[in-house]
């Protein structure tokens, strides 16, 4: 029995709930590798700084002392350092910038590549719990949307607050009294930004979860299967419809995105515009009447000019905030995924079988889908199959013959005895020994969209051109592929549709003979093919399991036949185990199985067309199994 698939997300915070300061401190240390670099980004970001405030006090010397006294020579000096300053700040902001742009995309590579990671060492349950366009999301989109503040914001978080910094103090060093006025209005600033911020986080948290949902939808839309089902069933219109509502809300949430605090923001920026206005006023007053003003015309031109430079960095830094805050959503999607815990883990030391012999056992085991029932699926299972032994599982649909198969490449942990292979546990030996030890040829065949060649390779990178043809004579599929215009460098296409249901699986074992695997298992692999397809299949899989420890599930009849023993499951426990002519002669549950679906023989004769395949279903003409023909009948109110 297998568990359904349902559409599932990890669970997410609530946007308003405040993030504690140790996800800030996560997302620092995404940095830490980088400091070298960082901290040379930071001197590049103070010497910037620093050039950039010196140049309203060369302005100043020009205006009160250089002019009014016609000092030429200083005059040319001020000059120069002016123009000075102008070309080094210039140097010095595109050095930090290749410096933060490539620590960024670096962090952005470490994300990419951690998240991928990790799923990659997830279990199985999570990925038959959890559509594909939610990953793809979080991998493209939500990683894709933290671009710009990973690449640039943290540097012009520094660079603004730096500039901001050495700019107040310059004020202050020209007019302390000004620069009182000019700070008044900053908190109410910074308290504005800080509610755009919620509200942008709040948004751009229900915008990735919309634009998951869209990527899932072209994801199972637009794969060969989808579009195949969606024109069959004459829903092409539908589906398209469903997109373009589906898109519709997207692109609303995008506008309100964009537009969240947009007014709120503007008045920032028109207050912080207008100052030099009302600087300028104010000093006219104190010197209107013959008064003396309170401070010269080169201190008040050189006090403007430093808040007119003030303000760039100042509106950047509190849209930086913004930015920030609206990343944290972001950041919160991706670390939901790598703290997603591992359920199939490989031990700290594990075991390397140098040599596997093969030897595979059962001892007591159970297993269950659902945590709360422990041995809901299996119970109590104990079985050997002695190295180059086979052993066949038979049984009705849902007895958990394909959840005992998996237990053995560790695809799912029992959560009750264990499997062993030569005397080790499956738990305790690495991941790499496991796949070198054990081949799994399925039902559903799944190839890559691309070569021939590169899809034989997947088993073995480097397998030289004569081993692609030896495994591909193995599996009965050379002198199809020879026959194609590309040969081994034809493209298969997505899933393989360019090739027929009984080359894939032949193309399957050929990929299998280049692993070669000592112990093998073969789940239902000839189960929906035609007579003729599964006879060339059949003795491709002949060839590949001689010598082998192969577990076979819900073979042709005469595999079963040949098993060394064959387990009858029933409802996830082993109820019947012998030879073929053993439980024949215990006329039990095999038997009856045997006579149930190839009522017209006798349990020992071998099987023709419409002959029993002992995984509780009949191959009959057309690909219909004899235990699926009455409903179908029913269903379409005809004989098949």
């Amino acid at each position: 029995m297998r568990p359904d698939r349902i559409d599932w997300t990890p669970p997410t915070r609530d946007p308003d709930e405040p993030r504690p300061p140790a996800q800030l401190r996560r997302i620092l240390a995404l940095f830490r590798p980088y400091r070298g670099r960082l901290a040379v980004v930071g001197l590049l970001v103070a010497a910037s700084a620093v050039v950039s405030v010196a140049t309203p006090f060369l302005l100043r010397a020009v205006l009160d002392v250089a002019i009014p006294q016609g000092r030429t020579g200083l005059l040319s000096l001020l000059a120069l350092g002016m123009i000075a300053a102008a070309v080094v700040n210039s140097v010095f902001n595109v050095l930090q910038t290749l410096i933060s742009t490539t620590v960024g995309q670096l962090v952005m590579h470490d994300l990419r590549t951690n998240v991928y990671g990790h799923l990659q060492r997830m279990s199985l349950a999570f990925f038959t719990r959890t559509r594909t366009g939610e990953v793809q999301s979080r991998i493209a989109n939500d990683i894709g949307g933290m671009q710009s503040t990973v690449t640039s914001t943290a540097t012009s978080l520094v660079s603004n607050l730096t500039t901001v910094v050495a700019t107040v103090v310059a004020m202050a060093a020209l007019d302390w009294r000004l620069t009182v006025v000019s700070l008044l209005l900053l908190p109410l600033f910074v308290w504005i930004s800080r509610r755009v911020g919620n509200e942008r986080r709040r948004i751009t948290t229900e915008r990735q979860r919309q634009l998951a949902k869209l990527s899932s939808a072209v994801q199972e839309s637009l794969s060969v299967s989808g579009i195949l089902l969606g024109r069959t069933m004459g829903r092409s219109d539908s589906l398209a419809g469903d997109f373009s509502r589906q898109s519709e809300e997207l692109a609303d949430l995008e506008v309100r995105s964009s537009m969240a605090g947009r007014w709120r923001m503007n008045v920032i920026q028109i207050v912080m515009s207008a100052m030099p206005a009302l600087i300028y006023w104010a000093a006219g007053l104190t010197a209107g009447g013959g008064g003396t003003p309170i401070v010269s015309i080169g201190t008040l031109v050189a006090f403007v000019t430093l808040q007119q430079a003030l303000f760039r960095p100042s509106v950047q830094l509190l849209s930086t905030g913004v930015d920030v805050q609206t990343s944290l959503a972001l950041f919160q999607r991706i670390f939901e995924y790598l703290d997603l815990p591992v359920e199939i883990a490989e031990p700290a030391d594990p075991v390397r079988l140098p040599a596997v012999r093969g030897e595979v056992r059962f001892e007591h085991v159970d297993f269950g889908y659902d945590p709360e029932r422990p041995a809901g699926t299996l119970a109590d299972i104990d079985l050997t199959v002695p190295a180059g032994g086979s052993l066949a599982l038979v049984g009705e649909t849902g007895s958990g013959k394909t959840s005992l198969s998996y237990l053995v490449p560790r695809l799912y942990d029992v959560t009750g005895g264990r499997v062993a292979i030569d005397g080790v546990d499956v738990r305790e030996l690495a991941f790499e020994t496991i796949s070198a030890a054990v081949g799994v040829v399925s039902q559903e065949t799944y190839l890559f969209h691309a070569s021939v060649a590169e899809n034989l390779r997947f088993a073995k990178p480097d397998a030289t051109d004569e081993e692609l043809v030896e495994a591909a004579r193995a599996a009965q599929i050379h002198d199809h592929i020879a026959s194609l215009p590309d040969g081994y460098d034809t493209l298969v296409g997505e899933r393989g549709y360019r090739f027929s249901g009984g080359e894939k699986q032949r193309l399957a074992i050929a990929r299998t003979v280049l692993r070669n695997p000592p112990v093998l298992i073969l789940d239902e692999a000839t189960s929906a093919l035609d007579n003729q397809t599964e006879r060339a299949v059949q003795q491709a899989i002949d060839a590949l399991a001689a010598g082998r420890t192969t577990i076979t599930i819900a073979h042709r009849l005469s595999t079963v036949r040949r098993a060394d023993q064959i387990a009858v499951l029933d409802h996830g426990r082993v109820v019947e185990l012998g030879t073929h002519e053993e439980l024949l002669a215990l006329d039990g549950r095999y038997a009856a199985l045997l006579r149930r679906e190839a009522p017209g023989e006798a349990p020992g004769e071998a099987p023709g067309e419409g002959a029993a395949v002992p995984g509780g279903v009949t191959a009959v003409p057309g690909g219909v199994t004899e235990a699926a023909e009455p409903a179908l009948q029913a269903a379409f109110g005809t004989s098949l």
